[in-house]
């Protein structure tokens, strides 16, 4: 007897922070919405709450080898901590393909998405599986800035590069890295866009308009700074991400009742780090955004070129946060000239090429 069965994606996230599950939703939740019938797995070792968060109807795999880098806080890398478990990966990286094409295996998906794992990629060719990488970065590129005078670097890189170029493409999305694959695809931005809810947001707080509302995030990585050190501001009440700290003038971003992305529409400013998921989403809605530096990571010249033509921003240092300059750089913040927002382009475009690469009816017997 013919049966017809669903369609089957696996997505493979790496779990350095939240920004890359975070950022591929949209995507997925496109995809979704084009092919109801959609079977989704999702391999990574973001926290599940998030993930439900983000994302519906899913299957979770929460093992996965990748890591992208190890941090000592949201904008601080673990150099020696990263180059000890990217070798110590490498000595086991025949049976950590092999691990995870057995997990593909046993699940039968008919396309694997990465962003922006790279053992996943390598298990969907070892089966034959058809597979696209998704990302602003690549953690292959990311490698070789920080470590790629190692002694073990040469290796390193040859197991990464070979993994993103055995995908069909990279598609990569605007802002981003330079990169030097070569299966690359630009694409336009991708993001979720917030709906303003501003009154309700106050509703949920307790607040009155004289309370000016922000927001500090600084994504799914410890702070640079402990949120205790944060000044007390006159009029303002501070949504926080970072657990375990309670003032009267500081409360966890959840209590706004809101979606993470409503949030970023709704609040007066945004305090966060450079990262492509909060820039696009405050980009896509004009939110301000005050910003600490981040001059070493390859990303950042694009975020920020890109974050200061859709909205008004400013860079900071993050000591500039809590030792007094807050009210100044707020004031300045808010005398910039509005920006054109953005529009996430990328998002159709990508859930296009995914669509197109999913087969209309699957046949079993």
């Amino acid at each position: 007897m013919v049966r017809a069965r669903s369609p089957h994606l696996w997505l493979a996230l790496s779990p350095h922070g939240f920004g890359h599950a975070a950022m591929t939703a949209s995507v997925i939740t496109e995809v979704q919405r084009r092919r109801p019938d959609l079977r989704l797995t999702i391999q990574t070792g973001v926290d599940a709450r998030f993930l439900h968060s983000r994302y519906r109807d899913f299957k979770h795999i929460d093992h996965i080898a990748d890591f992208g880098f190890r941090m000592v806080s949201a904008t601080g890398i673990d150099l020696e901590a990263s180059a000890r478990d990217y070798a110590a990966l490498m000595t086991r990286y025949a049976d950590a393909v092999a691990d995870n094409a057995l997990m593909m295996a046993a699940e039968r998906p008919d396309l694997v998405v990465s962003n922006v794992a790279f053992v996943p990629l390598a298990a969907a060719a070892r089966l034959g599986i058809a597979s696209l990488a998704l990302s602003s970065l690549n953690w292959a590129d990311m490698y070789r800035h920080y470590l790629g005078d190692r002694p073990e670097a040469a290796e390193v890189l040859d197991r990464l590069y070979a993994a993103y170029h055995s995908a069909e493409m990279f598609l990569h999305c605007t802002p981003g890295q330079a990169m030097s694959l070569k299966n690359l695809r630009s694409i336009g931005p991708i993001a979720n866009v917030g709906h303003r809810q501003a009154q309700k947001l106050r509703e949920n707080l307790g607040q009155g308009m004289d309370v000016r509302i922000g927001l500090v995030a600084f994504g799914g990585i410890d702070h640079d700074m402990h949120m205790g050190r944060w000044p007390e501001l006159p009029g303002w009440l501070w949504l926080s991400s970072q657990d375990g700290l309670e003032r009267p003038d500081i409360v966890p971003w959840q209590r706004g009742g809101l979606s993470f992305t409503d949030l970023i529409a709704s609040v007066e400013v945004v305090v966060t780090k450079p990262g492509y998921g909060t820039f696009t989403e405050a980009g896509m809605v004009g939110a301000p955004v005050l910003y600490t530096a981040r001059p070493d990571w390859p990303e950042s010249p694009h975020l920020d070129h890109w974050l200061a033509a859709h909205t008004q921003c400013l860079m900071t240092e993050a000591n500039s946060l809590v030792d007094g300059a807050l009210p100044s750089l707020l004031h300045t913040l808010f005398s910039l000239p509005r920006q054109q927002v953005a529009t996430p382009d990328g998002v159709t475009q990508a859930a296009e090429i995914i669509l197109s690469r999913l087969p209309a009816r699957i046949e079993t017997t």
